[in-house]
């Protein structure tokens, strides 16, 4: 029953990152989002991740997994635009 918890926790706050990849990938507009923020979120979400794998507790693993590399593209996206303005 704990696990199950887990696993619909990491679900739903994992799925919570798709509206704004799917907004970011269509639109390619990042001026709202905050590069310090999605910075620091990634590298929390990377550490539990490696967390995750240092347990082996597979919510933790599947959820940031997903999650880092959605937060990742927002990231990447936003650096871009961000190395596009300075230039």
């Amino acid at each position: 029953m704990i696990e199950l918890i887990g696993y619909i926790a990491a679900v739903l706050t994992t799925a919570s990152f798709l509206p704004q990849a799917i907004k970011t990938l269509k639109t390619r507009d990042t001026q709202s989002l905050s590069l310090s923020m999605y910075s620091i979120f990634c590298t929390g979400v990377l550490l539990w991740l490696l967390y995750g794998l240092a347990i082996q507790n597979w919510p933790i693993v599947a959820a940031n997994a997903v999650t880092l590399m959605l937060a990742g593209m927002i990231l990447g996206i936003k650096l871009q635009a961000v190395l596009r303005e300075r230039n």
